[in-house]
């Protein structure tokens, strides 16, 4: 039963769904950042400031329910939270990194996703034609077990997808790699070793019974990248962002590092 007066959409740790592997992770990274920096006295410990992180990210927590939940003020719950992002957000890896990760999996499956924002001063960059609404493109690459691999810096939602993805260099770099690449019609013309769908066209109205195989087929792997991106959006803070542009990134990155220590949750 909730306490008097309480509200009954706070969340607490038992109620954000994620393991105390993951929890007990970014504690960890915030108690040695602490003591790297031998920071003074702080209202909550690690212990504490990670869940508050977690509650405003993961289950929406607005930063008036964070101060009547943890007792600490408003300024203090923001800046606890965009802590806890920078540090997970600095040891996520880039492409070049992931790269010999990437080269070991059976298939590589990038896609794009749109995430909303609220409006900023200059909108028209960011209004996506394709979702009528504003947000920002972000390009994730996932494996062939639902699982998110590499999150792209983020860039303005009318970027269309296959442009997104060569300003990353990831098409680039995957067939390079000679890694089997599928993806969506949104990325037709990529060419090299990217398998995209068969489409018709204007002297090809119809598609063979053969094109039309290869294309279910294709779309149940592809399925699995969309099942990932999924994953991401479980995260609530996505639902519509109310920040600057510039720190989805850093989100984004924060949410890749913990969906890979959930991932791993029964590892070691």
């Amino acid at each position: 039963m909730p306490r008097p007066g309480a509200s009954p959409a706070l969340s607490c740790p038992s109620t954000i769904p994620l393991s105390s592997r993951t929890l007990n992770h970014l504690a960890d990274l915030i108690r040695a950042h602490r003591n790297r920096h031998r920071s003074r006295w702080r209202r909550l410990g690690p212990g504490r400031q990670a869940p508050l992180a977690l509650a405003h990210l993961r289950n929406g927590d607005t930063h008036t329910r964070l101060t009547a939940g943890f007792d600490v003020g408003a300024a203090t719950a923001w800046r606890y939270a965009q802590e806890a992002i920078v540090l997970l957000a600095a040891v996520t890896e880039d492409l070049t990194i992931a790269m010999p990760r990437i080269q070991r999996l059976a298939y590589a499956i990038p896609d794009g996703t749109l995430i909303p924002i609220d409006r900023v001063a200059d909108q028209r960059p960011y209004y996506s034609g394709k979702h009528k609404r504003h947000g920002v493109n972000a390009q994730v690459i996932a494996d062939i077990a639902d699982r998110l691999v590499l999150a792209s810096p983020a860039l303005p939602g009318s970027t269309h997808d296959l442009t997104a993805a060569r300003i990353h260099g990831i098409i680039d770099e995957l067939t390079n790699a000679d890694v089997m690449t599928f993806v969506d019609k949104g990325y037709q013309g990529a060419r090299g070793g990217v398998r995209t769908p068969f489409k018709r066209r204007r002297f090809r109205p119809e598609l063979s019974r053969r094109q039309k195989a290869v294309n279910r087929a294709d779309a149940r792997i592809r399925a699995r990248g969309e099942r990932a991106i999924a994953t991401l959006k479980t995260w609530k803070i996505l639902a519509k962002l109310r920040c600057c542009p510039r720190r989805v990134i850093a989100i984004v990155q924060f949410i890749l590092v913990l969906h890979h220590v959930e991932a791993n949750r029964y590892a070691g």
